[in-house]
């Protein structure tokens, strides 16, 4: 057999990168290599169409090793176990209790509780945690800032009293107010000083975080990647600083700190920087000399240096960002390649967002296909038993180090201009995620950044039928959007669907939905083409649409749109036979609907001249345009 294979790559002989550069060329005939083929992504560095491994020459990442300083390959040796995370929504302890009981027989094994400041008590606690074994899971708290001690307290009242062993008990309270100040606008930075407070009550439970980098708040605003991860370091800089000055030993400071990512739907991106954020962070915690205070601990440098406390412990959210009303299973598509990217990126654990949570608070339906997600990712593709499955691809540790360096570059320049905290209150953090969230709408709006079914291959039947966007209530049960003093710029939390929607719920609620007619003629290819993409256009604002197979002459093609109450008439054909049919179907339509020409042909000038205003192309702002012909027909 090793004969054969020798054989069989003996007929193969190696081939240079010149030799598939000259190749390549010779296929572009003569277009441009830089615009064609090289990707200019968001994160300022160029992607090439293809690597090779001369392309890991001098890459520092490949040498690392699964649960190895500097982590990069992730923190666990043996596999890639992680926690499937369902938060539980209910109020009622009682009913928040049987949810999780029932859940916990169902595949999760992390669950997130939400509690109200004004329900804090030690009897709410022991109604939620009845019968809830706390050693055999993960659990995950969060509550008003203001009142994370109070909840510390009593869980440790709680845990001490049931005789928990502390050493096994895994999970996290949620404080974290340099994100309440992003997300309500309100200087909340005296809270920090609770800090250390809340890190000395739980001392002594080494697996239970409760500091919180709620980074995925800039990814649901719509914020690029390397901003993602160069703003979390710096958030957890400034808390590491803050709590080191305040007394508490580096290692442990740096174990009570868990990072909350979102995932976008930028599939290899997303694995690159979980595995750069891991490396960057352990960087940044060794730099303040953390000790470990064991001394039977085998991850430990010959200087005393706590490699344990250079883990970084990351809990991963699909994004809620590209979530859409319309079309909504297709979400299911975009939670899952985000729970892959998650999972193969080796990130502690995961919470798959239900599909349905833009327009209704989940159900058990919703809520169970997001368990099950993560489920097939475990039990049928064995997700969890291989470490770090994208060592060594040359494409994507090329990602990891390009990803790292620019989100160190905005790491550097945030602590230059005093730090994360500094940042937040001089606007500088929200002010540049804000930027990107306008510039990314913008690219929904043109179809640069596609949203299946929404932008792009609408469901031409579907109804919202009364679905509405849902807004977010925070823990306190005030509505995210109420009115209230704001000192500091806030984020912008618009989701990247959410003017396509009131566009479409618009058409809807107007009580007239136009109809689009295509007058199809001429060249078979291009008629066609053109059809399909006008079909795909003007169905994003909920119009319906009547295709056809091709009509003989101008004249019969506008009859047909008469008899079928058209609102709309477009033109369908090639640039070249536009100079003929355009204007007679024009004329032919006396003004009776739209007349619509699909493409920009060298003629528009002279079609403009002859009274045809409206012309649909890849090149419009396709929001903007619909905007327009709501306006006028509705």
């Amino acid at each position: 057999m090793a004969e054969n294979k020798e054989k069989l790559f003996s007929d193969f002989p190696p081939v240079t990168t010149k030799e598939w550069m000259d190749k390549i060329m010779i296929d572009l005939k003569g277009a441009d290599y830089e615009k064609k083929l090289v990707w200019k992504t968001n994160e300022g560095f160029k992607v090439k169409p293809f690597y090779r491994k001369e392309d890991l020459e001098g890459l520092k990442t490949t040498d690392g090793l699964p649960g190895v300083f500097p982590y990069i390959r992730g923190n666990k040796k043996d596999d890639n176990t992680w926690f499937v995370r369902q938060d539980i929504l209910e109020e009622d302890p009682k009913e928040a209790n049987r949810k999780a009981l029932d859940v916990l027989n169902k595949g999760v094994d992390s669950l997130g509780f939400k509690i109200k400041a004004k329900d804090l008590s030690a009897e709410y606690i022991h109604t939620l945690l009845d019968g809830i074994c706390c050693e055999c899971i993960e659990l995950n708290f969060s509550t008003c800032q203001r009142h994370c001690v109070e909840l510390a307290k009593l869980l440790v009242d709680y845990f001490k009293e049931k005789n928990y062993d502390p050493t096994k008990l895994q999970g996290s309270l949620n404080f974290d107010p340099i994100s309440k100040m992003m997300k309500k606008g309100k200087d909340t930075s005296p809270l920090i000083k609770q800090a250390k407070e809340l890190v000395e009550t739980l001392a002594s439970f080494p697996k239970f975080r409760c500091i919180g980098i709620n980074a995925d708040t800039l990814n649901n605003a719509g914020a690029y990647i390397y901003q993602e991860l160069g703003y979390a370091l710096s958030w957890g800089n400034e808390y590491l600083r803050q709590l080191t000055e305040a007394g508490i030993p580096a290692a442990l400071a740096a174990k009570k700190i868990k990072f909350n990512f979102g995932i976008s739907s930028n599939y290899f991106m997303e694995i690159a920087k979980f595995r750069a954020a891991r490396m960057l962070w352990a960087n940044i915690v060794k730099a303040y000399n953390p000790v470990c205070p064991r001394t039977d601990c085998s991850n430990t440098g010959q200087d005393g240096t706590c490699y344990c406390a250079c883990k970084m412990a990351v809990h991963a959210e699909t994004s809620h960002f590209n979530m859409t009303l319309f079309d909504a299973h297709v979400n299911l598509l975009r939670t899952q390649t985000e729970t892959m990217s998650a999972a193969i990126a080796g990130v502690d654990s995961i919470t798959v967002t239900p599909f349905d949570v833009v327009y209704e608070k989940p159900n058990d339906f919703s809520e169970r296909i997001a368990r099950n997600q993560q489920l097939l990712l475990k039990e049928e593709s064995h997700f969890n038993r291989i470490v770090d499955p994208a060592a060594g691809s040359y494409y994507i540790e090329n990602l990891t180090v390009s990803i790292a360096k620019q989100a160190w570059e905005l790491f550097l320049q945030t602590e230059d201009a005093g730090g994360m905290l500094q940042s937040v209150l001089s606007g500088k953090v929200q002010t540049d995620i804000n930027n990107s969230n306008v510039a990314r709408h913008e690219a929904v709006s043109r179809r640069k950044e596609i949203l299946l079914g929404t932008n792009q291959y609408p469901n031409f039947n579907e109804l919202a039928n009364g679905k509405s966007p849902v807004d977010d209530t925070c823990c306190c049960g005030n509505h995210a959007h109420h009115q209230e003093e704001a000192s500091l710029v806030k984020l912008k939390t618009d989701r990247a669907a959410n003017e396509f929607e009131a566009l479409r719920l618009e058409t809807e609620r107007s009580g007239k939905r136009p109809k689009a007619f295509m007058l199809t003629i001429g060249n078979l290819a291009m008629r066609q083409a053109r059809a399909q993409f006008s079909c795909n256009f003007l169905a994003c604002a909920g119009y319906e649409v009547i295709d056809n197979l091709g009509f003989s002459t101008v004249e019969e093609g506008i009859d047909a749109a008469i008899n079928a109450k058209a609102d709309i008439v477009v033109l369908c054909s090639s640039d070249d036979e536009y100079a003929e049919y355009a204007v007679p179907a024009f004329k032919a339509l006396q003004g009776k609907a739209m007349f619509i020409v699909a493409g920009a042909p060298a003629c528009m000038d002279e079609l403009k001249a002859a009274g045809i205003q409206n012309f649909i192309h890849v090149r419009c702002n396709v929001l903007e345009t619909l905007k327009e012909y709501n306006k006028q027909l509705l």
